[in-house]
């Protein structure tokens, strides 16, 4: 047979695209965007908290929070949601039953906690150190110039690649399939493999790529406007236009 007709065959039949595609619709998709979505706010939670701990003068916070960097960072992420979801199991089983979920969120968090950490380092770090002399000048303490004028200069600066973190966990929550799922609690990509496996054929999990790639493109391309607008404001305002708008703004607020 053509290899291209096999391609085609094996991975565009729109039969077997059209018969996954509901389920992909109602349990995949919303069961792939809880677990990443999840996965990104603790994970930046504890991101943050690493991210400040390792740029302490204190040793005992800084080194903690780097040899953590380095394992979660080391480690491959089916073996961190392996060691995490079958290893606290018994936990789990007594504190929420046998969901595999909120296991799989904190294997996840904890992955994205160690990138999402130097991220926010970097930017922390990559602000001018006049700003911090010039807060502490005017009186803050040191926390409150961190937190109201470093650190938020800081995550604006690295906003994109905050994201890019977040389409990978996007990408990466398909790994919590390794924990066992129900039928109600599968995400994009094990319903793929599901219907790949009982039609030998792989349409099915394409389909599920294209799922991923339309979560991913669009939010790729709205933090980069949204960088673009906090690195360089809105469009100038032609000078006629400038004039205009501040002769009207007299008339409106001069007396009546």
């Amino acid at each position: 047979m053509d290899p291209l007709s096999t391609l085609w065959e094996t991975f565009f039949d729109w039969d077997s695209m059209r018969e996954a595609l509901p389920e992909m619709l109602t349990v995949g998709l919303p069961n792939t965007l809880i677990l990443a979505v999840s996965a990104a706010l603790l994970g930046s939670v504890l991101g943050m908290l690493l991210a400040v701990a390792g740029i302490s003068r204190t040793r005992w916070l800084r080194w903690p929070a780097r040899v953590y960097t380095d394992v979660f960072r080391g480690l491959p992420a089916a073996a961190t949601i392996l060691l995490i979801g079958v290893g606290l199991a018994p936990l789990g089983m007594e504190i929420w039953g046998p969901n595999p979920y909120p296991l799989g969120i904190l294997a996840l968090s904890l992955i994205a906690a160690a990138y999402i950490g130097e991220i926010f380092r970097s930017g922390i770090q990559s602000v001018e150190a006049a700003q911090l002399e010039g807060a502490r000048a005017l009186g803050f303490s040191w926390g409150e110039a961190m937190r109201v004028v470093i650190i938020p200069q800081g995550v604006r600066r690295v906003l994109p690649a905050w994201v890019n973190q977040l389409i990978a966990l996007i990408k990466d929550s398909s790994l919590v399939y390794f924990l066992g799922l129900l039928a109600s609690q599968r995400e994009l990509f094990r319903i793929g493999q599901d219907y790949a496996a009982n039609t030998g054929n792989q349409s099915a999990l394409l389909l599920a790529g294209l799922f991923y790639l339309v979560l991913t493109v669009p939010l790729t391309h709205a933090v980069n406007w949204i960088d673009r607008r906090l690195r360089h404001g809105r469009p100038a305002v032609p000078a006629g236009e400038d004039d205009d708008l501040a002769l009207q703004s007299a008339g409106e607020g001069g007396p009546r």
